[in-house]
């Protein structure tokens, strides 16, 4: 211990965005469908009756913040990990210390563990008993589905509350209150922001009130004063926030969500809203090639013989990304999305061989006819392999009449077209 440890340096080296968490529900903001005046949530921490939850969201929306509020408001032991740095060791302290405090002082403790998802398995199940006996009250943050990356077990025992993305209101908010705030804010500076440049750092911190406070702290900061006044115009604003942060992950409910929306939005038939998806989707880092499959896929399984030009151009936006490669592949690849979300809509080729499947699993699979068989190597003829086969040909019209399939099939229809497009 030294000198400096009695100044306030370390609050002040703080972010702007620690700062100014809230200190009570009253000051929150956001996230009203959960913590509104009469919401569980709520009446559960100002009862201090709280039980295990998880807290799932976005970056910037306010985990973290909302369980700091309930460590100030609750009487139990409030111990903080982030699974990040966290292993097994500390869990199983934090346990025994609270399995002491709860035996000898009737004291219960809520361990917050931020970044849960990044906990594996093993580590979650050291978790359970503890939480399971209710010797922890465990609040977990994660910005990842929970159902994909908790396990079922600690998830039967939890509550899950989903904060969402703030709102540009909510943000504007938020960056008003640090700007005036003279004890935890920006109050103590002469600072003079443009209506453009707040609008600017609103749009682009995309519903993260962190990416928005951080973003004006920067422009603050290095903003020399002019006679006493900091004046932040827009073009400081947009280099102190850089571009739009897309929320995306190629393994997580963000690209599955994504590409489930672009994929729908051709089936529907709506151009614009599948050239938007495929642009959030590129522009976020996904893998181009992922995206043409997809056309490819969609052309068959939900245009197919109502538009068969569907899958040529599907194809050949392949073939430009091949030649091409981004950015200049973009062009033919929208061509693809256009003509495809606008063509004729049949799913006849998918049902028709999902149909053939099923018969093959479900029926016994009886020898292929004699006349169908091969007859091109010697002693075929003799066991009558290709006797009575009709070469359609040799017909007029290159068609004729006979079986094809085996004779348990006989008369079956896989292939039912309904009329759409080129299929009438």
């Amino acid at each position: 211990m030294d000198l400096f440890d009695f100044t306030d340096n370390k609050k002040r080296a703080e972010p702007l965005a620690q700062r100014m968490r809230p200190r009570s529900l009253d000051d929150f903001i956001g996230q009203e469908h959960i913590v509104g005046r009469g919401k569980l949530l709520r009446r559960a921490i100002e009862a201090d009756q709280l039980t295990s939850v998880i807290f799932y969201g976005p970056p910037g929306t306010g985990k973290t913040t909302l369980a700091m509020v309930i460590s100030g408001m609750t009487k139990s032991k409030f111990v903080r990990l982030n699974a990040v740095t966290a292993g097994v060791k500390d869990l199983r302290n934090v346990i025994d210390e609270a399995r002491e405090n709860l035996k000898y002082y009737q004291k219960k403790t809520i361990l917050f563990l931020d970044e849960i998802h990044r906990f594996n398995k093993a580590q979650q199940d050291a978790l359970l008993p503890a939480v399971e006996e209710g010797t922890v009250v465990l609040i977990g943050a994660t910005t990842e589905n929970p159902y994909f990356e908790v396990n079922s077990p600690l998830l039967s025992r939890s509550r899950i509350f989903t904060l969402k993305e703030l709102s540009d209101q909510q943000v504007e908010r938020i960056l008003r209150q640090a700007l005036g705030n003279q004890e935890r804010g920006l109050g103590s500076y002469q600072v003079e922001l443009e209506e453009t440049a707040l609008q600017h750092l609103v749009r682009m911190a995309n519903g993260d009130a962190r990416n928005a406070l951080n973003a004006l702290e920067l422009a603050v900061l290095t903003t020399p004063p002019e006679e006493g006044i900091r004046r932040i115009n827009e073009d400081i604003a947009a280099e102190s926030i850089q571009q739009r942060i897309l929320r995306y992950d190629k393994d997580g409910d963000n690209h599955y969500d994504v590409i489930s929306a672009f994929i729908k939005s051709l089936r529907g038939s709506d151009p614009d809203a599948a050239l938007y998806w495929f642009a959030r989707a590129v522009q976020a880092g996904e893998e181009p090639r992922f995206l043409v499959r997809r056309l490819i896929v969609h052309a068959s399984e939900d245009v197919g013989l109502a538009d068969s030009r569907a899958m040529l151009l599907a194809h050949a936006a392949a073939n430009a990304l091949e030649w091409l490669g981004m950015p200049e592949a973009r062009i033919p690849i929208a061509q693809a999305i256009i003509y495809i979300a606008k063509a004729p809509k049949s799913n006849s080729v998918i049902e028709a061989v999902d149909r053939a499947f099923l018969a093959v699993n479900d029926q016994r699979a009886q020898p292929v006819p004699l006349h169908l068989r091969d007859s091109h190597y010697s002693g075929a003829k003799v066991l009558g392999h290709g006797r009575d086969y009709q070469y359609p040909h040799q017909f007029p019209g290159h068609y004729v009449e006979q079986q094809y399939l085996p004779d348990n099939l006989v008369g079956q229809k896989f292939y039912k077209p309904d009329g759409q497009g080129e299929e009438s």
